[in-house]
């Protein structure tokens, strides 16, 4: 079969004659659970054929192939029974763990908290027809239904709460362009979603592989934490989708409830790659696994001090971060402070307004560090809108071609980026600069001298500044209004 762009709308269309899903957040959510059912059978059918010990972990009248893959097979009451009081309890309680049996652990993980939002077993009967025209194994399906999964992933951002943002892949391919990770070394998101810094990770390792061992070391790479569970399910199906055989190593966990104290060596990665959830705060008590001085319920800002904590000595980070993290006070301060200290901050790469719109209009920052060594400067690259472009919208996204100037001047950080050189984008600020400015890592391009400050004293400054002008020129316009007058009398 061609997969058209029609093919997630039909399957939409007939969930919305159901009277059990509501919004979709629900549609995508029985999509979801649907569609890992059937990538994980399809994966199963390749494994069979290369390994002729493989079982499979789930039961086999559970299996896809026995319930869902005959169109003529169970429907209506019976279809929805076999769901709810069958499928639903058995997958849930799967006897599994991450050692003896890791792929049923998967299955198991997938299916504690999802639901089956549907209540016509004919309806269901339709979709899943729908979704057994598509052959996870045929390599023009899978290429295609990648860019599908793309689409369910941004209505899923669009349906989402506040704080909740689809990453945009160009910003993901950057960042994961230039921190350049490499096969042997282990990769983290502990934020991450429906799994795009993972996924893409993955496509840059594949050009890197040569032989067998090199499989085994792709497979291995790769590990995620997100805490909700539909997030988590979306990424686990991605990571199928990209040929991870056994993704448990996509926990459905929030990272930050664990103390600080307990991570160890055994917890460190060479790369972490990630777009915290920010703007929002953490439940009570979660700061209390953190230490006294950096204790905050600011999701964004706990995060940077985790990541900093779970690098290797030499290890490599790529964060999105947002403005507040930058000029913010306080406890926002020490944790930037830490951050200096402990690690090269070598490059800030800032996002102009819209890159996330239309679900924020937050401005963002990449911000890229390597654990191990104090930051001396920082180098900033301004990103500029394209020719003709006043922002980004959904219709007109920023574009990885875009990157291409950043790319070109960014040099290489084992000579001390001594390539870099300063332009109208590009400027750098040492050390002693920003411990002056109380390490305010919001810092004013020079050359462009009408740029927007974010600094609160600079814009109470200005502010205080605006307004002795404008009380100035009330009192020159009531001086000459009572000349005026008088001259009149």
């Amino acid at each position: 079969m061609t997969i058209s762009t029609t093919f997630i709308k039909s399957i939409q269309d007939i969930m919305r004659q159901d009277a059990g899903v509501d919004g979709d957040a629900q549609r995508i959510s029985q999509l979801s659970w649907l569609l890992f059912l059937k990538i994980f059978d399809d994966q199963e059918t390749e494994l069979e054929i290369l390994r002729d010990s493989y079982k499979s972990p789930i039961p086999d009248h559970l299996r896809w192939r026995h319930w869902a893959a005959d169109s003529e097979g169970m429907t209506g009451e019976e279809l929805q029974d076999f769901i709810n009081n069958t499928l639903f309890p058995k997958l849930k309680n799967l006897n599994a763990d991450p050692v003896r049996n890791p792929r049923g652990y998967v299955v198991q993980q997938v299916f504690e908290d999802a639901f089956n939002y549907m209540k016509s077993g004919q309806l269901l009967r339709q979709v899943v027809n729908k979704i057994n025209e598509i052959d996870f194994n045929n390599r023009s399906d899978r290429h295609l239904f990648n860019d599908l999964y793309e689409k369910i992933l941004k209505d899923l951002q669009s349906a989402g709460n506040a704080g909740e943002f689809y990453t945009p892949r160009a910003v993901t391919q950057f960042m994961v362009d230039q921190v350049n990770p490499r096969l042997g070394e282990k990769i983290l998101d502990p934020a991450c979603g429906t799994g795009g810094f993972l996924a893409c990770s993955l496509e840059h390792l594949k050009t890197q592989r040569k032989n067998v061992e090199d499989d085994a070391l792709l497979q291995a790479a790769i590990h995620g934490v997100e805490k909700k569970q539909l997030p988590h399910l979306l990424c686990t199906t991605n990571m199928l989708l990209h040929g991870i055989e056994v993704p448990y190593n996509i926990r459905h966990d929030n990272t930050l409830s664990r103390p600080l104290v307990d991570y160890g060596p055994r917890d460190q990665f060479d790369v972490i790659l990630t777009n915290p959830p920010f703007g929002g705060t953490e439940e009570p008590g979660t700061e209390a696994n953190f230490p006294a001085d950096v204790r905050t319920k600011e999701t964004a800002d706990l995060f940077l001090v985790l990541i900093i904590e779970l690098l290797r000595h030499n290890g490599r980070a790529a964060v999105v971060l947002p403005d507040g993290t930058l000029f913010g006070e306080g406890v926002k301060t020490r944790i930037k402070e830490k951050l200096l200290t402990e690690c090269n901050l070598h490059t800030i790469v800032r996002l102009p307004n819209g890159v996330f719109a239309p679900y924020t209009g937050i401005k963002t920052n990449l911000l890229f560090f390597t654990k191990g060594a104090p930051t001396r400067e920082v180098w900033y690259y301004e990103h500029p809108y394209p020719a003709g472009y006043k922002s980004y919208s959904k219709t007109k996204p920023i574009r990885i071609e875009e990157f291409a100037a950043e790319k070109a001047w960014w040099g290489d950080e084992a000579d001390g980026f001594k390539a870099r050189v300063e332009n109208e984008y590009a400027w750098k600020v040492d050390i002693a600069t920003l411990k002056a400015a109380n390490y305010n890592l919001d810092q004013k391009n020079p050359h462009s001298p009408d740029a927007i400050a974010h600094d609160p004293d600079a814009l109470l400054a200005e502010y205080s500044r605006l307004t002795a002008e404008t009380q100035q020129l009330r009192d020159q316009l009531k001086a000459i209004l009572a000349q005026s007058l008088a001259g009149q009398a």
